[in-house]
């Protein structure tokens, strides 16, 4: 069996290595990321998760994976910042609070089937001085990324509590991800 990752994130490929996993090949699934009108956070993360898996090309002997990580405070979906004033919206919202990463993960193995399932993670950020959010803004590191940061870099320092997954926060949960591709058929130490 070989592994298609149903992705182009480097961090998702590194997560992979550290469990010694590495992807016959990549693809990147295009696909309508919009969230549903009243759609739940977790709900939102399995869905893309699947509709990524499905919209990848498997041939009988590839078992798919795709992925997806989102921030919510409460119910309200965090995207990826779209400019520097969004980043410290996000920022501000995150500030002194919890909030939970969810991540979908899905698996598509020989049978056809799409297997799914969502991590977790509550993660608390101390209250941000505006020179802190200056400083994180400036750094560019938020951009790109759900929620706006990035908890394998600078944005660490901000992380006072953190329950669940750090693998999850980064942007694949490896507990779930493990299981699902050994549930599939491949073939892991």
């Amino acid at each position: 069996m070989k592994l298609v990752l149903a992705s182009t994130s480097p961090r998702r490929r590194e997560l992979l290595a550290r469990i010694g996993i590495v992807p016959a090949r990549l693809a990147a699934p295009d696909i309508d990321e919009t969230p549903l009108k009243a759609e739940a956070p977790r709900a939102y993360v399995a869905r893309l998760a699947e509709n990524k898996a499905l919209a990848v090309e498997r041939a009988s002997d590839e078992i798919v994976l795709a992925g997806d990580t989102t921030v919510a405070v409460g119910r309200r979906i965090l995207e990826k910042p779209v400019d520097e004033a969004d980043l410290r919206r996000m920022l501000g919202l995150l500030s002194g609070r919890r909030h939970h990463v969810f991540s979908g993960v899905c698996v598509i193995g020989p049978d056809g089937r799409p297997r799914v399932r969502v991590s977790d993670t509550i993660v608390a950020f101390k209250a941000l001085s505006p020179a802190e959010i200056d400083w994180y803004v400036a750094s560019g590191e938020g951009m790109g990324k759900a929620g706006g940061y990035a908890i394998q870099g600078k944005a660490e320092a901000f992380v006072r509590y953190l329950a669940g997954s750090h693998s999850n926060v980064v942007g694949l949960p490896i507990f779930e991800t493990r299981a699902l591709l050994t549930s599939a058929g491949l073939p892991l130490g």
